[in-house]
């Protein structure tokens, strides 16, 4: 973004200078908004980690959203990513393109929800671009954040007998609109490297079923998962028989939740703790040899389909 003198026919450098002036954090920069780019400044001893996403109206959002929840997401969906790698998150950059049938009042609204949450984590907003369209409103949000040199969390480490954990609870956020309002799970993620040191991890946003072939075929292990150990989320209708809430937590998509691979002597420690900083942690089952997900009801083992969200790219 440039950050150019305020012109009566030139809305888009107002707006700029406008964002400029709202993002008081400087975490991580050296140069931010005004020039033809930022300028970010590393830390010995640290690893650039870096993120995007693209929110589309119409697909990940309704337009009839609160835009401010809107942006809010717009963020939290890269803050997340920062978690499963185990990173910092430093600085953004933001992408809007916005329909013209958008008011000033609308798009500051929609700015509001990125900022606040960007305060809460200690985000710089280094820069991005703006342009307009006759389409749908569509957001892109690149983070910048930093781990330990070698530190990273790859979905790659996962072995044979390491035990497979989740944070929180899943299933039904799109219906309550959780996926809307979600807290990233940067602080737990911190938390877990520091202390049990996890051998793999991904934050669960096409659902937990198709999110663990991830890992499986990153790693090269196969998973057994114990159903009724799996924290089915309470927006979850409860009228629903078991089998029926069991398909919703594996595959409704956007908990964000952390999904991650510890070994036995991590997996004891933290399954006698059951909570990362309050939030409960729930052990579903095991690493095994091969490449096939299995889930086991009763006595029954059976091959688990990844039947989570898929995006359709024609």
């Amino acid at each position: 973004m440039s950050d150019k003198p305020k012109s009566s026919n030139r809305p888009e450098f107002d707006l700029i200078d406008w964002i400029a002036k709202q993002s008081s954090s400087t975490h991580g920069l050296k140069l931010g908004i005004g020039d033809d780019a930022a300028i970010l400044s590393p830390e010995s001893g640290w690893e650039w980690v870096t993120a995007v996403d693209c929110l589309v109206e119409g697909t990940h959002f309704l337009r009839e959203t609160s835009l401010d929840l809107v942006g809010r997401k717009s963020l939290a969906v890269n803050l997340s990513d920062m978690a499963a790698m185990g990173a910092v998150p430093v600085s953004a950059l933001l992408g809007l393109v916005i329909p013209k049938s958008l008011r000033r009042a609308d798009v500051e609204r929609l700015c509001s929800g990125i900022f606040e949450l960007a305060e809460t984590w200690n985000v710089s907003i280094a820069g991005g671009d703006t342009n307009s369209c006759d389409g749908p409103l569509m957001i892109s949000v690149t983070v910048f954040g930093r781990v330990e040199s070698g530190g990273a969390v790859l979905r790659s480490g996962a072995k044979v007998g390491d035990a497979l954990f989740v944070t929180g609870r899943l299933g039904g956020s799109l219906e309550s609109g959780r996926h809307l309002s979600f807290t990233p799970r940067i602080a737990e993620a911190r938390e877990l490297l520091a202390i049990y040191q996890p051998t793999s991890m991904l934050d669960v946003s096409d659902g937990l079923a198709g999110d663990l072939l991830h890992i499986s075929r990153r790693s090269g292990v196969g998973f057994v998962m114990e159903a009724d150990r799996v924290p089915i989320h309470e927006d979850v209708d409860d009228s629903l028989s078991f089998e029926k809430r069991l398909a919703h937590a594996l595959t409704d998509g956007e908990d964000f939740e952390l999904l991650f691979t510890v070994d036995s002597e991590a997996a004891e420690r933290l399954e006698e703790a059951g909570e990362l900083l309050g939030t409960p942690v729930t052990r579903l089952g095991r690493c095994v040899a091969g490449t096939q997900i299995q889930i086991q009801l009763g006595n029954e083992l059976s091959a688990l389909s990844p039947g989570g969200w898929v995006h359709h790219l024609g």
